[in-house]
This record gives structure tokens, sequence and C-alpha cells, in this order.
């Protein structure tokens, strides 16, 4: 009788090989949604930063905005962001309703955020 040599047949090892290339193919793909996901909480975090910093202008502002909208841009955290302020009236005469947007990248979402100024 001949004796068999130990070790893998070429089916064991191919079949070995895909699998082990299906599980990193899903790990990578895991690895960019993961540094996608990152980068977009980085923006939605630095435009808050940004937007509190309007806000907290507006509020220690002596003179208090004018009715309307305006807009701008402004650098902060080494980007470059576009703002919108919307300014309306109350039923309370003493407070306006200032909404403020906040873009940053195209591809991430605005920060919104409102708030209300007193008018002295």
């Amino acid at each position: 009788m001949a004796r068999r040599e130990a070790g893998f047949t070429l089916l064991e090892m191919l079949v070995a090989l895909a699998v082990f290339s299906l599980a990193a193919l899903a790990l990578v793909r895991l690895q960019g949604v993961t540094l996608r996901t990152a980068a977009d909480l980085d923006s939605k975090a630095l435009g808050q930063i940004v937007a509190r910093n309007l806000m907290v202008e507006v509020q220690t502002d002596p003179i208090p905005p004018s009715v309307g909208q305006d807009d701008g841009n402004i650098e902060n955290g080494g980007r470059r962001w576009h703002w919108t302020r919307i300014v309306k009236p109350t039923d309370d005469r003493r407070l306006l309703q200032v909404d403020l947007t906040v873009e940053g990248q195209p591809s991430a979402s605005p920060v919104v955020l409102s708030f209300v100024r007193v008018v002295e």
C-alpha cells in the first residue's frame, strides 16, 4: 500500500482562501464606513461649536439683530462655514426668535440652532 502524504489539497486551500477573502473584504468595508462616520461626527461637532459661537455673539451684542434674514461666512477650526440667520418677532415684543443654520461641507447635514433673544 502506498503511503498518503499529510497536508491540504488544492481544493481545501482554495475554499479557505475564498472564506478569508470574504472576511477581509467585509472588514475593509466596515473600516470605510467607520471612517466616514467619524468624519461626519467631527464636522457636525465643529458645526455646533460654530453655531453656538454665533449664538453667543447675538446674545451678547448690545444692539439686537434686525428682523429678517442675514448670512455670511466664517472661518473656524481651519474650515470655512456658511451661516444663515433668520430673526422673527414673537408675540412678546421684548423677545426675538433667532434661527441659525451653519453649513460646512456640502456632504454634511447643516446644524440648526434656534433660540430667543431679549430686546431691552
